[in-house]
Parts: structure tokens; C-alpha cells; sequence
């Protein structure tokens, strides 16, 4: 068989896949506010995630503590998603250890590495995919500036879902992107939902629809479908270069209010916003999908910190904003109010190397407000 062919071939068994994982979504809804008991699945990650992931560890157990000793609210331990484990099993996440994961309703996860090269996808992007997490939510505020933003990202399609499954031909690699209507009609419709159920009057569209035609395109032209079923919010246009742009042009950023975008558009403009905001470290995520949910921070591993001694000065400010989002998914809105309120009033300020304040100096702070 050809080259040529073989490539053909391959295409021809992502396309069936595709196929086959948008028949088979299950749209069924969990809602927390009717579970009797709820499970938080703890992952602990690489690098600094088990120093960031014991400080969150450490106000769960605060702040829900009469129901963790009541049995409503399970905190478990998820052993296994390190890097050691999945590059001596060549997964990116071990069958038993997503077997564990399934047990759960929610995970709080630190950050996990990704090998450079090679064929092994992240593990962040198989857990969305094996969970149908297929909602990235990241919200950046900047009350002195007016900027008040939520991204919705697409999490479950684009290069992301696809980009470990490429060709490699003699001279020339193929790579592929995938938009399907169902994948982009349901991220626009969370998108529309949140700016209807939370009196913002903007979504923004951010696609590179004049170049990418047939999947940016169906992007652009099914989130505008949607749109129709919420005439009191209006809908507008950007391509991701000059969005870019327009995040850090002062005099229109802060009009922005809900902005809805394709996979990997999405990873990188969320990164700028948090850098706006105070650094990648001082945001956190949300995966959602209908079933499942996992919250994390944004930051990768950072074994540089490991590597020159700083792991003293780690800023868990990420992974505690991702649990006030945990908190409110799962409708304990009291204690997400109460975190979110002392980690506004605290004014020690990690810095992530030794010109800042301690990790262990922060908390302490933290605690004291809560």
C-alpha cells in the first residue's frame, strides 16, 4: 500500500471515530442540588501539583467540614496520574485509573505533564474526551478596569481532539481539526445560557473563519443559529489575531463580556487574559460537561520551580479560584462565596519566586480571613 494510501486509510478511521463519539454523547444532566451524596475526586498532577493541591485540599476540609463528616460530600484520592506511571504504561491516562475517576462527580485536578513528541496525548485532553467535558470555562475580572470576561471554549474538538493522530509521510506531516454541528451547538449554547442566565447583554464569536472556511466557518455560522434563540443578547464577530489584540487595547477591552471560541483558539487567548489579570497562576479553570466536571488550575507543572529550589514559593492562588468554581458547581454557593471573598481581601501576594511572599506565608493569611 501506498503512502498515500495508508494516510487515506487513517483519515478514513478518525472520520468513523468522530462519527461514532457524537452518536454515542450522553446529554444526561447531574444536578447537584438534588445529590444526596457527592463525590470530589482529588488528583494530585506533576511538578508543584501536590503543593498546590494540599492548600486546596486543606480549605475543602474547612469550609465543608460538618458534611464531609456527615458523608455528603466525599473527598477521594485518585492514585496514578503522574507522569512516571503513564510513560511506564504508555497511556496518557491508565484504564484502572479513569476506572477510579468514573466513581466520581467532580475532580479538582493539579496539572499534569504532557511529553514532548511522541504520540502520547495529554492527559487533560483525554480526560475531556473519555469524560465529555466539552465546556472550558475561565472567567478573568479586573474590577479596576472594568473587565469583567468569561471564555468559552470549546474543549472537546479542534486540533486538540485530533492532534496526536496525524500523519507523518516521507517529507510532509498532516495534522487535523475537526468542528462538528453538535460539538459547536452545544458550546454556544452554554456560551448564550450563562450571558442570559447572568444579565450580560455580549457574546463574542473568535474563530479564524476567513482561513480556516470549513471548520471555523461552521463555527462561526452555527453560533449565529444559536443566537437567534436569544434576541435580548447580541452577537458579534472577532478573528482570534486581532482579538489578541483587542485584549490588551484599554480603550474596548472591557466591553467584552462572553466570549465563545474553538479549541485551540481558546487555550491560548484564556492565557493572555490571565496574564492581564495577574499571571496564569492567579486564575482557574472549569471542564465542564453534562455528567462530569473537573476544575483546575491553568498553569502547567512547572518543574523549573523544583528544579531551582522554589517549591517554597508555589502560588496555589489557581487551584483555589478553580475550587470556588467547584464549590458553586456543585451548589455549595455559601463556601464558594466565603473562599472567593478571603482570597479577594488577602493581601499577601506569592509571587512564584523568592520576591514574593511563601506558600505556606499565604495560607496562613487565607486561613485567618476564612
Amino acid at each position: 500500500m501506498s503512502t498515500v494510501a495508508q494516510a487515506c486509510e487513517a483519515f478514513r478511521i478518525l472520520l468513523e471515530e468522530q462519527q461514532a463519539r457524537i452518536a454515542a454523547a450522553n446529554c444526561e444532566k447531574t444536578d447537584f442540588s438534588k445529590k444526596e451524596v457527592v463525590t470530589v475526586g482529588i488528583i494530585d498532577g506533576d511538578g508543584i501539583g501536590p503543593l498546590i493541591m494540599s492548600r486546596a485540599v486543606q480549605v475543602l476540609n474547612m469550609l465543608l467540614e460538618k458534611e464531609i463528616k456527615s458523608g455528603s460530600i466525599v473527598l477521594k484520592k485518585i492514585e496514578g496520574l503522574t507522569i512516571e506511571n503513564r510513560i511506564a504504561l504508555g497511556k496518557p491516562v491508565p484504564e484502572d485509573v479513569l476506572a477510579e475517576i468514573k466513581t466520581c462527580d467532580v475532580l479538582l485536578k493539579g496539572p499534569t505533564t504532557t511529553p514532548m513528541g511522541g504520540t502520547m496525548e495529554s492527559a487533560n485532553v483525554t480526560l475531556r474526551r473519555e469524560l465529555d467535558l466539552y465546556a472550558n470555562v475561565r472567567p478573568v475580572s479586573i474590577p479596576e478596569e472594568g473587565i469583567d470576561w468569561v471564555f468559552y471554549r470549546e474543549n472537546t474538538e479542534g486540533e486538540y481532539v485530533l492532534g496526536s493522530r496525524g500523519i507523518d509521510l516521507p517529507g510532509m506531516a498532516v495534522d487535523f481539526k475537526v468542528t462538528t454541528d453538535f460539538g459547536t451547538r452545544r458550546i454556544a449554547k452554554a456560551a448564550f445560557d450563562y450571558a442570559k442566565n447572568n444579565g450580560k447583554s455580549r457574546v463574542s464569536v473568535v474563530t479564524k473563519a476567513n482561513i480556516m472556511k470549513k471548520t471555523d466557518g461552521k463555527f462561526t455560522e452555527i453560533c449565529h443559529q444559536v443566537a437567534q434563540d436569544y434576541p435580548d443578547i447580541s452577537v458579534d464577530d472577532w478573528y482570534i489575531d486581532i482579538m489578541t489584540a483587542n485584549l490588551v487595547n484599554p480603550a474596548i477591552r472591557s466591553g467584552f463580556q462572553v466570549v465563545v471560541l474553538p479549541n485551540l483558539y481558546g487555550d491560548i487567548i484564556t492565557d493572555e487574559a490571565a496574564q492581564l489579570q495577574g499571571g496564569v497562576g492567579s486564575a482557574g479553570s472549569a471542564n465542564l460537561g453534562d455528567r462530569y466536571a473537573m476544575f483546575e488550575a491553568i498553569h502547567g507543572s512547572a518543574p523549573r520551580m523544583l528544579a531551582e529550589g522554589l517549591q517554597d514559593y508555589v502560588n496555589p492562588a489557581s487551584i483555589l479560584r478553580a475550587t470556588v468554581m467547584l464549590l458553586r458547581h456543585i451548589c455549595r454557593q455559601d463556601a464558594a462565596q466565603r473562599l472567593e471573598q478571603a482570597m479577594n481581601r488577602c493581601d499577601v501576594t506569592v509571587t512564584g519566586d523568592a520576591s514574593g511572599a511563601t506558600c505556606d506565608a499565604y495560607m496562613q493569611a487565607l486561613v485567618q480571613l476564612l
